[in-house]
């Protein structure tokens, strides 16, 4: 009421609110207005959670297809197959893509709805990419070089080099390390066996040399220990344990080597876990599950790599290879020529560790190299009684370190620890520092990076398992 111009006019009763009234009407309209604006900031922060996370995921895909060298095809080689497993093939006539091995066709769940069109012109879009490794190199044997200083010395005669062929054989070395996309996943995202009998890791590796008109081939496999095992929380090295007892694992272990034998035949088993500390519980369950499988085509042999190389003595792998090497000439090779099949391969090594990635590849390199010089002093391109020349031996040791540092990378987010054994024959304390530094990085990979990369990668498996 204006005092000035409203005299004599009664001024109205006060209205008054007792405090009880205002308390519940400001409480009700502060709930009013959240109940309002809730659901929108609600809303817009799921949105925006959504948006990063789908960024990260993305960056991941991206990374893991555009940042390595880890996919591989051909357009008139059938990368997914071994040289034997060709040479059997009774698919010869029908396109690349249908005659591919299924475990290593890695994009195969990207080009489903190409390959369920069954359409003839829909072939020609189907390409199969394997996952892991592929070096092709040209060695010669040259038992007189000493260095390529020497070679490209100015008082080297220049028709000597083109006559090479004629005094110094010369022959390809490939190898081809194929992942299998069951069970794909990062190191510490995926261990042991799933229930559909597939493991973590596995990874087919054939070595093969190529002398004119022959080819010769060696196969060997790595992969998880086959029992339901993990490795759970965020300690630098979390301590392994059993998930399943082993009667229920025991189907599943039977239903892995049935798989393996059906396409291998045979298996020498070699488990390079401790034997000692906290992977002894994994080494026994994989030994125990083998006695009960009780199959004359598994033989199995343990050799504890930390304790027998203990001190950096790598090369006491040599013990390994001396106390099998009956198993190995027993096993022999694939060998086709122009004319077919010569001699194939009697049942593979499948090798393991814990990781099936450092320790794996020193004894895998160590017995692909006593198979290939005995292939090469088959084919008359070594002398009987020698060793393979130090040239042709460091491209080879060369090959294999870059074929375990991939595999690492694909699992574990690094390149391979002990690499320079593998590279040099030799272990030095630059390698062990070296070691360290790649140790650390794992640990960071699988704390803060392997959560995205295996949703990236387990969304595609799983999809295949469905």
């Amino acid at each position: 009421m204006c005092k000035k111009h409203h005299f004599g006019i009664n001024k109205p009763e006060k209205i008054t609110q007792s405090p009880d009234d205002s308390k519940f009407l400001l409480k009700t309209l502060t709930q009013i207005k959240s109940n309002v604006s809730a659901p929108n900031k609600k809303k817009g922060k799921e949105n925006k959670e959504k948006e990063k996370l789908e960024r990260r995921l993305l960056e991941e895909l991206f990374k893991m297809f555009m940042d390595s060298d880890s996919f591989y095809y051909s357009k008139t080689y059938d990368l997914t197959n071994s040289v034997q497993r060709q040479s059997r093939s009774e698919t010869t006539g029908l396109p690349l893509w249908k005659r591919v091995d299924d475990r290593f066709f890695w994009n195969k769940h990207m080009l489903q709805d190409l390959i369920e069109l069954q359409d003839e012109h829909g072939g020609f879009w189907i390409l199969p990419i394997i996952q892991g490794f592929v070096q092709i190199e040209e060695l010669v044997v040259n038992y007189t070089e000493s260095s390529d200083e020497e070679k490209s010395s100015p008082e080297t005669p220049p028709q000597e080099a083109a006559c090479v062929d004629d005094v110094h054989p010369r022959f390809l070395v490939a190898l081809i390390s194929r992942r299998s996309r069951h069970r794909a996943g990062m190191r510490y995202k995926r261990r042991g066996v799933d229930k559909n009998g597939n493991v973590a890791n596995y990874v087919e590796t054939e070595q093969f040399i190529h002398v004119h008109n022959h080819t010769l081939s060696f196969v060997q496999t790595r992969g998880s220990v086959p029992v339901f095992w993990s490795q759970a929380g965020y300690r630098y090295n979390p301590r392994p344990r059993l998930d399943k007892g082993e009667v229920e694992t025991n189907l599943y272990f039977c239903l892995h080597f049935n798989m393996e034998l059906e396409i291998y035949k045979k298996q020498v088993l070699l488990n390079l876990v401790d034997q000692t500390g906290r992977e002894k519980i994994i080494g026994d369950a994989y030994m125990k599950q083998v006695l009960m499988f009780n199959s004359p085509n598994l033989t199995y042999v343990t050799f504890d790599f930390h304790e027998h190389c203990r001190g950096m003595k790598f090369e006491n792998v040599q013990t390994l290879t001396d106390a099998i090497s009956d198993i190995i000439m027993d096993m022999k090779w694939c060998w086709v020529d122009q004319a077919g099949v010569i001699c194939k391969q009697d049942g593979i090594f499948r090798v393991n560790c814990m990781d099936c990635l450092d320790r794996t590849n020193v004894v895998q390199a160590a017995i692909a190299r006593v198979v290939m010089e005995q292939q090469l002093k088959k084919l008359g391109v070594m002398p009987p009684e020698q060793l393979l020349p130090m040239k042709c031996y460091r491209v080879y040791q060369l090959m294999w370190a870059n074929n375990g540092d991939a595999i690492s990378r694909q699992y574990a987010g690094t390149a391979a620890l002990k690499g320079d054994f593998t590279r040099t024959g030799e272990r030095k304390l630059a390698g062990v520092m070296k070691d360290g530094v790649n140790s650390a990085n794992r640990y960071y990979i699988n704390r803060f990076r392997d959560a995205y990369r295996q949703a990236v990668i387990g969304e595609g498996a799983d999809s295949c398992a469905r």
